[in-house]
């Protein structure tokens, strides 16, 4: 599944735009936040696992049965705002969509990466689930 379905990536807006501002507990000082997406049993979209992680560290690979990961960034990045070089080789790794927040922002900026047609791609999310066009 390199495009997350419009239910999980609605689901993902909703929960990970719920998680902004909200402290991280945990080892770090500063951390993100994320949460790795799966189907319950009924086939709706749930949250499998959340956990905070040092802020621009790689993620390391999610676990069994998960459809995508949401990463909400504490900080934008030292150039542009928006998916790291980081983000964009998990979704090369993993295949799997990744939907990243910034919680830099009110209201928190989200972009969708997946694998398409052999590479990676974003879009924009918009505050009412609205996607813009795929970029490289």
């Amino acid at each position: 599944m390199p495009v997350a379905d419009a239910d999980l990536r609605e689901y993902a807006a909703i929960v990970g735009r719920k998680a902004v501002g909200k402290p991280v507990n945990g080892p770090f000082g500063t951390a993100d936040k994320v949460l790795v997406l799966i189907r319950d049993d009924k086939g709706y979209p749930a949250v499998g696992a959340s956990f905070g992680f040092p802020v621009r560290d790689s993620l390391p690979p999610p676990p069994a049965g998960a459809l995508a990961v949401v990463r909400l960034h504490q900080q934008p990045g030292p150039v542009v705002p928006g998916p790291t070089d980081d983000d964009r080789a998990f979704v090369a790794t993993t295949r799997l969509p990744l939907f990243v927040i910034g919680e830099w922002a009110r209201p928190a900026p989200m972009w969708e990466l997946a694998w398409l047609d052999g590479a990676v791609r974003m879009r924009r999310i918009g505050e009412v689930g609205e996607i813009g066009p795929w970029q490289d």
